[in-house]
């Protein structure tokens, strides 16, 4: 067993730990209904008479050491469905509907019943427990290592909001209480480093419920963000050979429908807009002579195919690299929302690719050169990149767009590229969608966590749906590849990405406000009102702190806003002797001539590196 596996096995065994200790301490009180291991730990859902919360952790812990300390055996086991059933109606799981459900599910598979034993077998609780369960596990309880309990959430039962809302208890285990400690020490470095908090702490966004859930509102310093990354996206794009086209928010019915978006996705789109009647019509009971029904628009791609399709192609003319910053509404569900990671408006970086077969290869790399540059300009290290090429369930090719050969093809010149260019990869069978194989790109953190940003996409589905054809070298109609790809993957994750990677102390070519002019009292306004003006007219964003707080409270405002280079404005500023500059995080300032300080910010503003 690998070291990943048996972290997972200990987790898992774990989590059981934690299942029988409040079954020992809340009897007949807990309904068990799920808990696996999950990459960070585990979780226990849970269905409860009594009202548990964080505040019964200490003791939950208590239980859960004392039953590794008994060092119980963990054992599988199997019954047929009839056992199952028969031992789960008269034993602990008396009355436990869930446990019930699973047993149903494992009947219709037709399969044995397995379970683990925690403790001997056939004895009663608490001296032993017994679980619904396809393991792994580790040979005892003894076998477990450092462990805490995190935190408690709600969940639905099934993830189905339709279905009754249970009680969720997270935790951790690892090998030693050192890693445990290390690990406990970067989610205290994460709460800090929430996107959430510090977008109200540095008044980059918030989210108001007037507006509508998972709809931001970015506000001055969030919008010159923004700007900056898309001025640098921009910039990029046209010098690696793209053009720029751009899309409306809602496509007519027509156009989901041949897309299939309409039939296979309506389920994170939003309801039809039946055009053709204004609001007074509707209050007024007047109906309209035309009616037209649109869409918000969930992707950008049928508006790209619909510009192609607008007129015939040459082979000459591949490839075509067309690339929009496009808002696209997704419908996701209230409980899945999450700051600027989970949201229902958002902008993809999108860009398609529209090539010949020949030109595959050569665009794929491209992409890839594309993707690992934009990375490291952001400050991220391109040598911890996580790729997963999704492949299609090779056991049940029915179920995907497209030919045996073209899928045969797209998924081995996938692999060829990501080893040609030494990604760090693992291959995911079944986890291609229906219409084409793809590689995701994840890029760690500073804390070592991994976030899906970039990916890569064939489609077969649009090509065909759309009938998109050029006239190749021998004059016959040809089908070209499209390939999907966003380098961010959105712009409100890839911005919740950096807000936590740099805990919102950015660099300074990106940062929203690059100076502060902090002056020591009302006779230095004007002259760091001109200064001001003058960085402004040279392209730095700067801002003066003319407020009556002392010199001391200004530039503790300036490092709580984590503003890159702060400049007291007095007597000697005044006079033209050197700035002072107090850098954000160091210790030591930056003395620089009043004469070159334009054109030191302006190389630290236009240099990613620095």
């Amino acid at each position: 067993m690998s070291n990943k596996e048996h972290l997972e096995s200990m987790r898992h065994s774990c989590e059981h730990v934690l299942t029988m200790a409040m079954m020992r301490l809340w009897p007949g009180q807990i309904k068990a209904a799920m808990g696996p291991s999950t990459e960070d730990g585990f979780y226990f859902d849970f269905d409860s008479q009594v009202k548990i919360s964080e505040e019964d952790f200490e003791n939950i812990e208590q239980e859960m050491r004392k039953i590794i300390a008994e060092n119980l055996p963990i054992i599988k086991d199997e019954m047929t469905v009839e056992q199952a059933k028969t031992f789960f109606e008269n034993n602990t799981y008396k009355g436990n509907e869930y446990k019930h459900e699973w047993i149903n599910i494992i009947e219709k598979r037709g399969e044995q019943v397995s379970v683990y034993w925690m403790g001997e077998k056939e004895q009663d609780m608490p001296q032993t427990f017994v679980d619904i369960c396809s393991g792994p596990h580790v040979e005892s309880t003894g076998k477990i290592g450092a462990f805490k309990l995190l935190k408690i959430a709600g969940a639905y039962w099934h993830g189905d909001e339709k279905n009754k809302m249970l009680t969720r208890i997270y935790g951790t285990a690892f090998e030693t209480q050192q890693e445990l400690d290390k690990y406990l020490f970067a989610l205290e470095e994460a709460k800090k480093r929430d996107h959430r908090k510090l977008g109200k702490e540095l008044d980059l966004f918030h989210i108001d419920e007037k507006v509508g859930l998972g709809l931001p509102l970015w506000h001055p310093r969030g919008a010159i963000l923004w700007r900056k990354i898309e001025d640098f996206w921009y910039a990029k794009h046209l010098e690696n050979g793209y053009e720029l086209v751009r899309s409306p928010h809602i496509g007519n019915q027509m156009l989901w429908e041949t897309s299939g978006h309409f039939g296979f996705y309506n389920d994170s789109m939003y309801p039809p807009l039946e055009v053709g009647q204004t609001l007074k019509d509707l209050q007024e009971n007047r109906k309209a002579e035309i009616s037209e029904t649109y869409l918000l628009k969930p992707m950008n791609c049928p508006f790209h195919i619909q510009i192609y399709k607008n007129q015939p192609h040459s082979y000459r003319e591949f490839p075509m690299r067309w690339a929009e910053c496009g808002t696209v509404y997704r419908f996701e569900k209230r409980g899945e929302l999450s700051g600027l990671t989970r949201v229902r408006g958002f902008t993809q970086d999108d860009a398609h690719i529209i090539c010949r077969t020949d030109q595959v290869k050569d665009e794929l790399k491209r992409v890839v050169d594309f993707i690992l540059f934009i990375y490291q300009s952001f400050g991220f290290d391109i040598n911890s990149v996580e790729v997963f090429l999704s492949l299609r369930d090779s056991l049940n090719p029915s179920k995907y767009a497209g030919t045996d050969e073209g899928w045969t093809f797209t998924q081995n010149v996938l692999r060829e590229v990501a080893k040609e260019k030494q990604l760090h990869f693992s291959e995911e069978e079944g986890e291609a969608a229906f219409y084409g194989p793809k590689l995701d790109f994840k890029i760690r953190d500073c804390l070592g966590r991994l976030w899906q940003c970039s990916t890569l996409q064939f489609d077969f589905n649009l090509p065909e749906r759309f009938d998109m054809t050029f006239v190749n070298s021998s004059g016959q109609d040809e089908r070209p590849f499209v390939l999907h790809r966003a380098l961010f993957g959105s712009f409100e994750r890839f911005i919740g990405l950096l807000i936590e990677h740099y805990a919102g102390a950015f660099p300074i070519w990106v940062a929203p406000v690059q100076v502060r002019l902090a002056t020591v009292g009302s006779d230095f306004v004007s002259f760091a009102r001109e200064f001001a003006q003058k960085l402004i007219r040279a392209g730095i964003r700067v801002e003066v702190d003319e407020s009556d707080e002392k010199v001391g409270k200004k530039i503790r405002d300036a490092a709580f806003m984590k503003i890159p280079w702060t400049i007291v404005i007095g007597e000697k500023e005044v006079a033209g002797q050197d700035f002072k500059v107090n850098v954000f995080g160091k210790e030591e300032s930056l003395i620089i001539a009043q004469h070159e300080f334009v054109q030191q910010i302006l190389e630290a503003s236009q240099n990613p590196d620095a």
